[in-house]
């Protein structure tokens, strides 16, 4: 191949995503979706203009990491201190429900053989489907003047503990997925014996990350807040800032065997706080971030998506992981909200709210193929759930504040 052909295609995928893009923000979808369908159209499943080399493998992985870093950079920690317990067990199930589901199918219909390493594949999957994308929700309640309710705030809490929380289950399943690799090299009478180890062991890591990040986070947040009374909102300190997000990546993957998206949203969540830079970074990081590697990552997520593997069988499986996929936020998440004392329609609401996935959901999609945990063939399946649960959020969301009481 010709050493500038990455050019070329570098080109036609920021050309495409941003024209699919634009096409389905007219019809009020996510540019997510847009993206998405510009690799699958251009992609092995439709013309072929599109094709993956390591350019665009390494840029792909970048644009995760500074997606990543962003979110935990635009937390807001102080909405998350406003409804407390409530937004956080709302959150628990948020993340059970699909892992119980979404999981659970994927073992019926493809492994069925219980296994250590079946399981954790099946989590794996499950875990794809734990994280919120509370974007379409927040356009939809502020289009219809609910966002600043009671109802909404819980929602938006909830969502960013449910980011939080389907984090962690990634970091303990990056884990120990990097370790089951060897289990089946083991005699069968050390198996259980192993397996245990293997699993403390990644245990130990992940508190070991904590604990690093706990300490660096109090290290850098003091001298960041110096870069601020000295540099104000000077273009160095969001080189800094993304430059300290590389570094927790590196940190994460390499040193603890936790997946590098944890360490840059967790060194976003570290800097979340600062009082003057923060919008003035965030801003820098997403321009960056949107110009060129955000859309090489859903483009590449898209050219995985061959469309032509899918069978009978997969296709029934991706028509059940729809459902499965919205019912298992509505019913989980309601179910939370109205043990936490909401009223049924509240909790309805709530339920609905969380259903959305996106971005996390394919980045989480990413790294278990990349691990071996989730096979590319069900690929297809993910992607049509995903923007399954993206166009019927506001449908649904809508229909029920409409037909149901005011909401608090």
């Amino acid at each position: 191949m010709n050493s500038y052909t990455y050019l070329l295609l570098l080109a036609i995928i920021l050309l495409s995503t941003k024209t699919f893009g634009i096409a389905t923000e007219k019809i009020h979808l996510p540019q997510v979706v847009g993206a998405l369908l510009a690799g699958i159209v251009l992609g092995p499943s439709g013309f072929g203009v599109l094709e993956s080399t390591d350019f665009l493998v390494k840029a792909a992985e970048i644009g995760v990491i500074m997606l990543m870093f962003t979110a935990g950079i635009d937390t807001n920690l102080e909405d998350l201190k406003k409804t407390g317990a409530q937004a956080f067990c709302v959150a628990v199930l948020g993340v059970v429900a699909p892992l119980l589901l979404c999981g659970g199918l994927y073992y019926a219909f493809f492994l069925r053989e219980l296994t250590y390493y079946n399981l954790l594949k099946a989590a794996f999957v499950g875990s794809v489907f734990s994280a919120t994308s509370v974007s379409i929700t927040v356009e939809t309640l502020n289009e219809m003047g609910k966002l600043k309710t009671r109802t909404g705030t819980t929602l938006l809490s909830a969502a960013l503990i449910d980011d939080i929380l389907g984090i962690i289950v990634l970091s303990l399943l990056s884990g120990l997925s990097s370790s089951a690799g060897g289990a089946g090299e083991i005699g069968a009478a050390s198996a259980e014996t192993s397996q245990l180890f293997n699993v403390l062991l990644v245990l130990g890591r992940i508190v070991l990350f904590f604990v690093f990040t706990l300490i660096v986070g109090l290290v850098m947040r003091k001298v960041f807040q110096r870069i601020e009374e000295h540099h104000g909102h000077s273009r160095r300190i969001a080189i800094w800032a993304l430059a300290f997000c590389l570094l927790m990546s590196y940190c994460a993957e390499v040193f603890f065997g936790v997946a590098d998206i944890t360490g840059a949203y967790f060194a976003g969540l570290i800097l979340c706080n600062m009082t003057q830079a923060r919008q003035f970074v965030a801003k820098k990081i997403t321009v960056t971030s949107y110009m060129v590697f955000t859309p090489v990552f859903f483009a590449s997520v898209g050219m995985k998506t061959d469309l032509t593997t899918m069978n009978q069988q997969i296709f029934i499986f991706a028509l059940i992981l729809m459902a499965a996929t919205i019912l298992s936020k509505i019913v989980g998440c309601g179910a939370a909200g109205k043990f936490c004392g909401m009223n049924s329609h509240q909790a309805l609401i709530v339920g609905i709210g969380m259903v959305a996935r996106s971005e996390v959901a394919l980045m989480i999609a990413q790294k278990g193929i990349n691990a071996g945990m989730i096979d590319p063939l069900i690929l297809p399946a993910i992607i049509l759930s995903v923007i399954a649960s993206a166009l019927c959020t506001p449908v649904l969301l809508k229909a029920a504040i409409e037909r149901g009481p005011e909401i608090e």
